[in-house]
């Protein structure tokens, strides 16, 4: 192939990259069994999510445990905004992903390095930018959040540090993500849980000034994030250049890091709309939040269990969408599409496979489950039981949607995916539990998210039939 002009994206083929690649984890995802390579691709990507999810379960516990509920409250707004700037980070991430796997699939390094080096340098300064005016700006978001006023000064003071430590955040996230596309999982897992170790554990140190430690309360729970961030993407960056790993960038590669407008121009395209895919989530899950409220504290704190279980159900269907996604890609960049329908398919076996064990597994041991965060002898409880069971089912569905989803966009289709969801997760789930609320009651807003899974699945399923986003490219004009 033709060396690449500065602005382009196919560049000078290399088998150097891709024998780094292999001999340190990589896995070269268009050869192979399918299910087999699928499911040791995906196994490390889902830890890193269970990893993820248990530090904020375990700080929570700390929070709570150490300085009360108001700290809780406090923690709560900032993870809101948190939520918005990750939303973003997953799309142009996810973008980034799917070109470094296309990139990899047609044995193209120096493509994947370039990039890595556009997402990486343009990312890196818009991270700084957002993480300054968040720190001016601090209490106007809280005030836009309409954060109780007893508790605005613990909020402020947890998010201005966590603002100081977004950068890092940020672009851990990117890189881990740019890694997965060139078919390495496992280094993002073993930095993903040095980050869990660090994080979860200074912060009772800083929150109570244990030993050297100065004594920080709510602050220092945001400052172990911080340093935990900080540390651990200091430390993937070095384990690329030290195990030379092939996104690392080295002599007139550091050229790359000037961003190419052609690939910019699709990154931000692209991952755009799949930002939105989170910000749609997100906005359907707060404005449950608004009528479940209306049913009482006992419904609401019922809810609000059911939230964290489901959290942990939803993420083997999150794994894997990412999972095929990858694979589809370099598949795509390799030209072998005959392998695409098939990677599909297993995908979405592992994920019903996968799904439906929790589902029923949660369903037979509901009660001991929930009573780890509800005492058995709580109001809560029966409603929380009652919730699962009519609600949980839904995410059977909701796993094969992602694994729809997630072949899709590794071709560029990110528009089409993002309306559906935004339909089904909007005017569908907020409609059928606003209007069907007079005629069953509260079983509507349990019920509201099969039914918006089920409108999602009919619709993915219809668009991935007619073929169309095959004619997608994620390559920019």
């Amino acid at each position: 192939m033709a060396d690449l002009e500065p602005d382009g994206i196919t560049a000078q083929t290399t088998d150097e990259g891709l024998v780094s690649a292999t001999r340190h984890g990589a896995r070269d995802l268009t050869q192979g069994p399918i299910t087999r390579t699928l499911i040791a691709f995906m196994l490390p990507a889902l830890g890193s999510s269970v990893l993820q999810a248990l530090n904020g379960s375990i700080n929570t516990i700390w929070i709570g445990r150490l300085l009360g509920e108001d700290a809780l409250a406090a923690t709560s707004n900032a993870t809101t905004v948190m939520f918005l700037m990750l939303s973003f980070v997953f799309g142009f991430g996810m973008a980034s992903t799917i070109l470094i796997g296309q990139a990899f699939g047609r044995r193209d390094i120096d493509g994947a390095r370039r990039t890595i080096g556009t997402a990486f340098a343009a990312f890196g300064v818009v991270a700084i930018i957002l993480s300054a005016i968040g720190w001016l700006f601090a209490p106007q978001i809280l005030h836009a959040l309409a954060t109780p006023a007893s508790i605005v000064p613990l909020a402020l003071a947890y998010l201005r540090v966590i603002f100081i430590g977004l950068p890092a955040a940020l672009m851990l996230t990117m890189l881990m993500m740019a890694l997965r596309g060139s078919g390495d999982s496992l280094t993002p897992l073993y930095f993903m849980a040095l980050s869990v170790v660090l994080d979860s554990g200074l912060n009772p140190f800083l929150i109570n000034g244990i030993g050297p430690f100065p004594r920080m309360g709510i602050a220092g729970s945001a400052t172990a994030t911080m340093i935990a961030n900080y540390a651990a993407l200091a430390a993937l960056i070095a384990t690329v250049y030290l195990r030379d790993l092939p996104l690392r960038l080295r002599r007139g590669e550091l050229a790359y890091l000037r961003p190419s407008p052609a690939i910019l121009r699709t990154i931000v395209g692209k991952g755009l709309p799949m930002g939105l895919q989170m910000i749609a989530v997100s906005a359907s899950a707060m404005t449950m939040f608004s009528l479940v409220n209306r049913q009482g504290v006992a419904t609401t704190a019922a809810f609000g269990v059911a939230l964290q279980l489901w959290t942990y159900v939803q993420m083997p269907a999150m794994a894997v969408g990412a999972a095929v996604s990858t694979m589809v890609a370099q598949n795509i960049g390799a030209n072998q599409w005959d392998r695409v329908g098939r990677v599909t398919r297993s995908g979405v076996l592992i994920t019903l496979s996968i799904t439906g064990v929790m589902v029923v597994l949660l369903a037979l041991a509901d009660q001991a489950v929930l009573a780890l965060f509800l005492g058995s002898d709580s109001p809560a409880m029966p409603i929380a039981r009652h919730i699962q069971l009519l609600g949980t089912w839904g995410y059977l569905l909701f796993g094969v949607t992602m694994v729809l989803f997630g072949t899709m966009r590794a071709n560029g289709a990110v528009v089409v995916p993002l309306l559906i969801l935004a339909f089904g997760l909007l005017p569908v789930r907020l409609g059928f539990a606003s209007i069907m609320q007079h005629y069953i009651g509260a079983d509507a807003l349990w019920l509201s998210l099969p039914v918006a899974s089920l409108s999602n699945l009919a619709l993915a399923t219809i668009y991935y039939l007619r073929g169309t986003w095959k004619r997608q490219s994620m390559i920019a004009s």
